[in-house]
């Protein structure tokens, strides 16, 4: 599985941005996919999770409703709709995808990562 993260850029502090992340392979629509984020000097941490069918989803704490994930399995994308994004919201964001099963907010639980897309936002 190949995954190709993009959508991140240079947004003002309550904006939106809405990240996408491609997937290759045949095996997409039977796999948890999440969204990590890593800021410079910080760990990384889980910001969302969705099942294979979509049904059942969870957010990191700080989410606070601003962010909603999404995924269309006919085109093997993942969504990640970013809203009244704060300075602390700037990270590299990545996708990733682990084997059929429950969402983790472990990022070793999961198999196989995009390459990240930078978001920053300015105050």
């Amino acid at each position: 599985v190949q995954l190709q993260a993009s959508g991140g850029g240079l947004v003002q502090a309550g904006g939106s941005l809405r990240l996408s992340c491609v997937a290759s392979g045949r095996t997409f629509s039977r796999r948890v996919m999440g969204w990590f984020r890593q800021a410079p000097g910080k760990e990384r941490e889980f910001v969302a999770g969705i099942s294979w069918s979509g049904g059942k989803i969870d957010y990191g704490e700080f989410v606070k409703g601003r962010f909603t994930i999404s995924r269309d399995n006919d085109k093997s994308t993942v969504y990640l709709q970013m809203n009244s994004l704060n300075p602390e919201d700037t990270a590299v964001y990545y996708c990733a995808a682990r084997t059929p099963g429950g969402i983790e907010v472990r990022g070793y639980e999961y198999n196989y990562w995009g390459q990240g897309t930078q978001v920053t936002v300015s105050s």
